[in-house]
């Protein structure tokens, strides 16, 4: 199996973006580490106010197609549907047990 792993940043453009993102994150974070094949789901803030650092890890493409059509249907992918994301997206050879 080959993991995903997303990185990246999510930047608002106006303090009201930014507390849309307060207020929708905590429900965001934990349906999204709940969900299967979810290694790491991080979205923590920056030094600017507007600016969140993103780092996500699936075990798979499945579990990773899986969070993001979650995502598109939950009350956060409305929510914040008009921030916009920096992200890049990556194959990641699958890390031994050692």
């Amino acid at each position: 199996m080959t993991a995903i792993e997303l990185r990246g940043r999510l930047v608002c453009r106006t303090p009201g973006e930014a507390e849309v993102v307060r207020r929708e994150l905590p429900r965001h974070t934990a349906l999204s580490r709940s969900e299967t094949g979810c290694v790491r789901f991080l979205v923590e803030p920056t030094a600017d106010p507007l600016v969140w650092s993103v780092s996500e890890r699936f075990v798979d493409r499945a579990s990773f197609e899986a969070h993001q059509e979650r995502v598109r249907r939950s009350a956060w992918g409305r929510a914040t549907q008009g921030i916009p994301r920096d992200y890049v997206i990556e194959f990641a050879p699958e890390r031994s047990a050692t």
